[in-house]
């Protein structure tokens, strides 16, 4: 009998374990690979936000940063990573949107390897001049390069880039037939453009903003949909026809596929909690950078972008006629 009442006794407890050892997590500090250099724009976003991901989640947010291959160095760790939230991978377009339709041998599936947690960020790209440039407008400089069919020149950070794939995009809508000068650096035609040599580049506003207030160059373009609070006076790409103002870059966070609703639940309320700090927003503004609208820190949200953003890499890639190399 005494024995009976025992088992039924550990019984009634199990689920009590069980549940209280799910609520365990995290147990121990979260692995967050971020696919770049360290003191980008990219991993300066993720340092302002990560102390307070890591109060929320009551463990360390520890960034590790893994570059190599485009991102996709850091984006093959994670999708190979254990999936138990103890690893979670910082992206953006290139190893999620551009890297598999330009690179012949990509080591991991985007779309089936990864599971969303939220997007945290968006870098407007901006189309910049010199100040001896005789356009005052971004409709003036469109008029001023189809005047000059294939002799206006524009730098990017390089082939198959965000910024080189918005400028096919203007070419497309607006028929200027900007000749793409592609760079090794975000900001690596700015002397070339200050020198003439260059017409114009189309650059990371958190780049390009310090010299746009310094008077060294002048931005005149927004690759948004809507112009920018920051830069009231400038026009956005979709004010001159490109749909959806063409393309910006994004950053949000990633597990591995398999990992369980409940680390990814958790993740993503920590994320979403830390970004919707005013100090964090304050300065993720301050520098050019826009918040995500609170619907795409949410994995349904991000997930959406996604596919959206996809579908304009791949618009952008055949307009500008890559094969993958």
């Amino acid at each position: 009998m005494l024995h009976r009442r025992a088992a039924l006794a550990a019984s009634l407890t199990l689920p009590f374990a069980a549940r209280h050892a799910r609520a365990a997590w995290p147990d121990r500090p979260v692995r967050c690979i971020i696919p770049f250099a360290a003191g980008g724009n990219l991993d300066t976003l993720i340092r302002i936000v990560a102390p307070g991901m890591s109060e929320r989640l009551g463990q360390p947010l520890v960034i590790e940063n893994r570059p190599g291959a485009g991102g996709n160095l850091g984006a093959e760790i994670v999708a190979r990573a254990a999936p138990d939230g103890y690893t979670v991978l910082v992206g953006s377009n290139g190893a999620l949107t551009i890297n598999p339709l330009i690179m012949k041998s990509v080591p991991f599936d985007p779309a089936r390897d990864f599971a969303a947690i939220g997007l945290g960020f968006r870098t407007p790209n901006v189309l910049v001049v010199s100040p001896k440039l005789p356009v005052g407008s971004l409709a003036e400089f469109i008029a001023y390069a189809k005047a000059r069919p294939g002799q206006v020149t524009c730098g990017s950070a390089g082939t198959g880039t965000t910024n080189h794939l918005l400028m096919e995009l203007l070419n497309a809508a607006t028929g200027a037939s900007i000749v793409h000068v592609p760079y090794r650096s975000s900001g690596g035609g700015t002397p070339d453009l200050l020198s003439g040599a260059l017409t114009c580049a189309m650059d990371q506003i958190t780049t390009a903003l310090p010299q746009h207030k310094e008077g060294m160059i002048r931005i005149i373009g927004v690759g948004m949909p809507e112009r920018m609070a920051i830069l009231p006076d400038v026009a956005s790409f979709a004010e001159v026809g490109v749909e959806g103002g063409g393309m910006t870059s994004f950053i949000g966070m990633l597990v591995p596929a398999a990992t369980p609703a409940e680390p990814r639940a958790r993740l993503q309320q920590a994320f979403a909690g830390a970004l919707a700090e005013p100090a964090v927003q304050a300065r993720v503004e301050q520098i050019g950078n826009l918040m995500a609208k609170p619907e795409e820190r949410t994995e349904a949200g991000f997930t959406a972008l996604l596919v959206r953003e996809r579908a304009v890499a791949r618009q952008a890639v055949a307009l500008a006629k890559m094969q993958p190399e």
